[in-house]
């Protein structure tokens, strides 16, 4: 059950609404600070292989089953490392106090600390700025109420 919440937790990448205590903070660093920047790279490739099965966006993006099954079997092996040897007394401490929900929450900063070096990369920045430059600022200061430029 824990490691189906991981899954949530990590393919979200988003805040967790719950409160998340020190030995969940604890986890969460220590996920952090025991992965590198291949993990890290290959936890994105994991939940963009997830995200690419979605009916909206599989027509956009093309990932074999291949690939999908090994980045699947990589970060398997990256968690099982994480959970049962890197981070292990955090994640007994933080499961122990805090209860599972903490392994989703702990997952959830790696997998958002994962996805900002992705967007840190100058392709996806310029690619970022395509928004900036279609977004009417204008309209939305006026709606606001707010000085316009």
């Amino acid at each position: 059950m824990a490691l189906r919440w991981l899954a949530v937790g990590l393919a979200l990448a988003a805040p967790i609404s719950s409160y998340a205590g020190p030995y969940a903070d604890d986890m969460a660093k220590c996920l952090v600070r025991s992965t590198t920047s291949e993990d890290k790279t290959a936890l994105v490739q994991w939940m963009f292989a997830m995200m690419s099965l979605h009916p909206a966006v599989r027509t956009m993006a093309t990932v074999s089953g291949e690939q999908r099954t090994a980045v699947s079997q990589r970060v398997a092996d990256i968690f099982q490392e994480l959970l049962t040897k890197s981070c292990v007394n955090e994640t007994k401490d933080a499961v122990k106090y805090e209860g599972e929900v903490t392994i989703v929450s702990s997952f959830s900063m790696l997998g958002q600390v994962a996805a900002r070096e992705l967007f840190q990369d100058p392709n996806v920045a310029a690619g970022l700025a395509e928004l900036s430059k279609a977004f009417d600022a204008t309209s939305l200061r006026k709606t606001l109420g707010l000085a316009t430029q």
